[in-house]
């Protein structure tokens, strides 16, 4: 069985405080999904969600997103070992993003570069231009020994 939603109410105190899960779909057909550690909170990650992917995190309890560059549906961790298994799934007030709070398998990592968390950058000026510099160097685990380059 698959699980499938609502359309959203266009009553807002019913989409605020109302007890039904309708999630706001963009025009593409997805909902933007922000992940964070459930143990200490970390941002992890910001990735996209179909009504597929969403149904199946909630069905399975394993984080599912959908990979626009792919244009594929994804479970994360599945080649990499590093399954997120979902603690707590909130949405925002008018139900257009979701917040999973999960843990990470595997290395504990979440970013395909080996590191825990996506955002090991920090963004400053440098020479009076916008410049980018790695504040989180730490791998778990070789990338290149983890994905297949074919």
């Amino acid at each position: 069985m698959t699980l499938t939603f609502d359309a959203p109410s266009q009553n807002k105190a019913e989409l605020e405080t109302g007890p039904a899960f309708t999630p706001r779909f963009d025009e593409k057909g997805l909902i933007t999904a922000v992940i964070t550690d459930a143990r200490d909170g970390e941002l992890l990650m910001v990735a996209h969600m179909n009504a597929e992917a969403l149904a199946l995190t909630i069905e399975t309890g394993v984080a599912h997103y959908y990979s626009r560059s792919r244009k594929s549906l994804w479970k994360k961790g599945e080649s990499s070992g590093n399954l997120q298994t979902v603690k707590e799934i909130r949405t925002d007030c008018d139900q257009d993003a979701i917040w999973l709070k999960v843990s990470v398998a595997g290395h504990d990592a979440t970013c395909h570069t080996g590191r825990r968390s996506c955002f090991y950058r920090t963004v400053g000026i440098e020479d009076g231009k916008a410049a980018v510099k790695i504040t989180d160097d730490h791998r778990h685990f070789d990338p290149a020994e983890i994905y297949d380059k074919n």
